[in-house]
């Protein structure tokens, strides 16, 4: 996906490194000089202008974007940005950043926004969003970082759909907390049986991410017992 970032301060940079480490092309537009640093995400393309004037984004091609993220520290400038991408440019997607929770209202279909988070790893959530099916993202870090609140939506031609939840072979310190199905929070048990589309939600070590990929996709799929 090409994705273009508003705002390139601590937030929009975390984003844009986790991105691409997905293989998402990234945009970064910053209008102070100051967060203008290139240097700091190098695989990132960057604009040094206001993502909040029409000219901007016609420059950065935000047509073009599948995903637009409003990531500034100002949520009248977030606010702004997720109205023109929306409505200006039809940007499929709009995910903006509210620093002020008392500002949540505002943050919806009127103003262009499609997904409005506060933490940089439900912000990579929200874009991963229109493509998450079969991968494994980050919501959330937990104990200082130690461990990860993490999301998979199981793919309807994954070996696990129709098999119970004690057929998931997951590694030590993993633990699935929550399936969500069809809006509905259900408490796995493990006579369960899971279904394609069903939101997966783990706390796990942060390390042992490529076992929980391994273990959905085939690899670590205990026999039914």
């Amino acid at each position: 996906m090409r994705v273009a970032i508003a705002g390139a301060g601590k937030v929009g940079r975390s984003v844009a490194r986790e991105l691409l480490d997905y293989g998402h092309k990234i945009l970064l537009i910053e209008q102070e000089r100051s967060n203008f640093e290139p240097q700091a995400v190098p695989g990132a393309d960057w604009l040094n202008a206001d993502a909040c004037e029409l000219d901007t984004l016609e420059e950065a091609g935000i047509e073009t974007c599948d995903v637009v993220v409003a990531a500034t520290g100002d949520d009248k400038a977030n606010l702004v940005v997720g109205l023109l991408a929306k409505s200006e440019f039809g940007v499929p997607r709009v995910v903006a950043r509210i620093n002020d929770i008392r500002n949540q209202w505002l943050f919806g279909q009127a103003w262009g926004v499609d997904v409005a988070v506060s933490t940089p790893g439900a912000m990579v959530a929200g874009i991963e969003g229109a493509i998450d099916i079969g991968r494994l993202v980050r919501l959330m870090e937990l104990r200082q970082g130690r461990a990860d609140l993490t999301k998979l939506t199981l793919p309807q031609d994954n070996p696990l759909v129709g098999r119970s939840v004690a057929a998931l072979d997951l590694p030590p310190n993993t633990a699935l907390v929550t399936v969500v199905r069809r809006g509905t929070v259900v408490t796995p048990t493990p006579g369960d049986v899971l279904e394609a589309g069903d939101e997966m939600l783990f706390i796990a070590n942060n390390e042992v991410e490529h076992a929980i990929r391994a273990a959905i996709h085939g690899a670590g799929v205990s026999p039914e017992r």
